[in-house]
C-alpha cells in the first residue's frame, strides 16, 4: 500500500454522524484497491443526539464527534486538527445527516450554510494542492462553501437540495445512484449514494466506482 486517503467522518449514525454503510463500503473499496486509509473527525461536540429507533431527539444527551466517529473506525482515528495534506493523496467525505449538523449546518441553514472551521481548512488544503476529493449522499451539498462556485457535484435528483447548491453558485448534475459526476478540473468526484439508494447494493455500486475514479486520479498530475 503505497497510497494513502483521508477519510473524513461525522459522528457515527445516519441520522447525527456519518452514514455506517456509506463509510463502511468507502473503507472496503480503498482496502481492495491495496489502498491505504485514515479516518479524521473534527473534536467537537454534535449538533444533537438522535435515537436511531425512534428517530427522535434525544433530549439532553451530548455526545462528542471524534469519539462518535471512533466507533466507525474501529479505534483507529485522529482528531482532524492532525490532518496534514502532505501525507495523503486523496480526501473523502461519507454522507449522513452529520455532514449537515456538525461539519456543517446546512440542515438549518440551507444555502446560508457555514462550515465547520477545520473542514473547511483541511479540505481546502487538497483542493488547493490539486489532490482528488470525493464526497457522497449529502456531503456534495458543501461543495461551493468549502471549494468555490462552479464545481460540478451530484446529489442525485433532490429538487432541494439540488437547488441550495445552484443557489450558492455550484453546479448540479443529475445523477443515477450507481454513477458519479467528475469534474475534471477541480479534481472533484460525488455520487449519490444514500440520497438515491433503496439497498446497500445500490449505493455499493456509486461508492465502488467514486473510489476506482479517485484511485486512477491519483496516478495522475493536476495538469494531466
Amino acid at each position: 500500500m503505497n497510497r494513502q486517503v483521508a477519510v473524513i467522518l461525522a459522528g457515527c449514525g445516519v441520522q447525527d454522524g456519518s452514514e455506517i454503510y456509506e463509510t463502511t463500503l468507502t473503507l472496503l473499496r480503498l482496502d481492495q484497491l491495496d489502498i491505504s486509509y485514515r479516518c479524521f473527525a473534527p473534536d467537537i461536540e454534535q449538533h444533537h443526539v438522535v435515537n436511531h429507533r425512534s428517530g427522535e431527539v434525544a433530549e439532553g444527551e451530548t455526545r462528542n464527534v471524534l469519539t462518535e466517529a471512533a466507533r466507525l473506525a474501529r479505534g483507529e482515528i485522529s482528531a482532524l486538527a492532525e490532518l496534514s495534506v502532505d501525507d495523503c493523496d486523496a480526501v473523502i467525505v461519507p454522507g449522513g445527516f452529520g455532514v449537515a449538523k456538525n461539519l456543517s449546518n446546512f440542515a438549518s441553514a440551507g444555502a446560508d450554510m457555514v462550515i465547520q472551521d477545520e473542514v473547511r481548512e483541511k479540505v481546502g488544503e487538497f483542493h488547493a494542492a490539486g489532490k482528488p476529493i470525493g464526497l457522497m449522499c449529502i456531503s456534495p451539498v458543501m461543495v461551493p462553501r468549502l471549494l468555490g462556485q462552479g464545481i460540478a457535484v451530484t446529489i442525485g435528483s433532490d429538487p432541494g437540495v439540488s437547488g441550495a447548491i445552484s443557489a450558492m453558485g455550484g453546479l448540479h448534475r443529475g445523477c443515477a445512484v450507481d454513477d458519479i459526476v467528475v469534474d475534471f478540473s477541480n479534481r472533484v468526484v460525488t455520487t449519490p449514494a444514500y440520497m438515491e439508494a433503496q439497498r446497500i447494493n445500490d449505493a455499493a455500486k456509486g461508492i465502488f466506482k467514486l473510489v476506482d475514479r479517485m484511485s486512477e486520479l491519483m496516478e495522475l498530475k493536476p495538469s494531466d
